[in-house]
């Protein structure tokens, strides 16, 4: 089983790799967001009741992370159906190894994206004034939530796939990635939010995976947020790896 999956992440990571033109869009568009809302919402961080930071940038780079890793489970969705197009799949189902491997080889190569991702944000932030008050062993933690993450909404990608079975499919719920994240408190404190949107932010992993992130970046290393990040991060994970799974065999029930 391990042998397998960490042969089908190299192969699923080299792919990637050698293809910037789906990699790119990781983190091109949202540091193209993060500079737009940077610019433009300043002076938000004035506003009573905004938590104290030394700038909005400190504040935005959990959501650009976030939003990155979120972009990165859509690719993740992507690359597996055009797998199940191509038919390598069916080669993969037709060959003698592990069926679960073929689902956690594409979740492990998203995890290994997602520390590039992280890295990325965190560089970008630091060049450009952000100073982590986490430390480094804050930064570690952004890591690990951030991998956990990114393995979560990479195994929700093959999820997708599995069940929508073509690339358009699962390319066309994009959109709906946004509604998600603009659902969570990932751009704003969530007690500057209005109702209903509080309350939905309340309840959304996202909110909590964005706070755990920023917990080291803009604050400190209080321990509640980070935890629930952790937390939120690793029971979506499970969630999703499981339903992966789930949806594998039922694929392959079907075949």
């Amino acid at each position: 089983m391990t042998r397998a999956s960490l042969a089908l992440a190299r192969r699923a990571l080299f792919n990637a790799l050698r293809r910037p033109q789906f990699l790119a869009p990781l983190v091109i568009f949202p540091t193209l967001f993060l500079a737009v809302n940077t610019g433009g919402l300043n002076r938000t961080t004035s506003l009573p009741g905004f938590p104290a930071v030394d700038g909005f940038l400190d504040f935005q780079l959990a959501a650009a992370i976030t939003q990155s890793l979120l972009l990165g489970g859509v690719g993740t969705g992507i690359a597996a159906a055009l797998d199940i197009e191509s038919g390598f799949f069916d080669r993969l189902v037709a060959s003698p190894i592990p069926r679960a491997a073929i689902v956690l080889g594409r979740i492990l190569a998203s995890a290994a994206i997602a520390v590039l991702q992280v890295a990325w944000f965190l560089v970008l932030g630091m060049i450009f004034g952000v100073e982590p008050k986490g430390g480094v062993l804050g930064l570690l933690l952004v890591l690990v939530i951030g991998v956990l993450a990114g393995a979560g909404f990479g195994a929700l990608g093959v999820f997708l796939a599995l069940r929508a079975r073509n690339a358009s499919t699962v390319q066309g719920l994009f959109p709906i990635v946004f509604v998600i994240l603009f659902a969570s408190s990932a751009f704003f404190p969530a007690d500057l939010l209005s109702s209903p949107a509080d309350v939905v932010a309340a309840y959304n992993p996202l909110s909590y995976i964005a706070d755990g992130i920023r917990e080291p970046i803009a604050f400190g290393r209080a321990a509640a947020p980070i935890l629930e990040g952790i937390a939120a991060a690793a029971g979506l994970t499970a969630l999703t790896v499981g339903a992966s799974v789930l949806a594998l065999r039922g694929r392959l029930g079907e075949t």
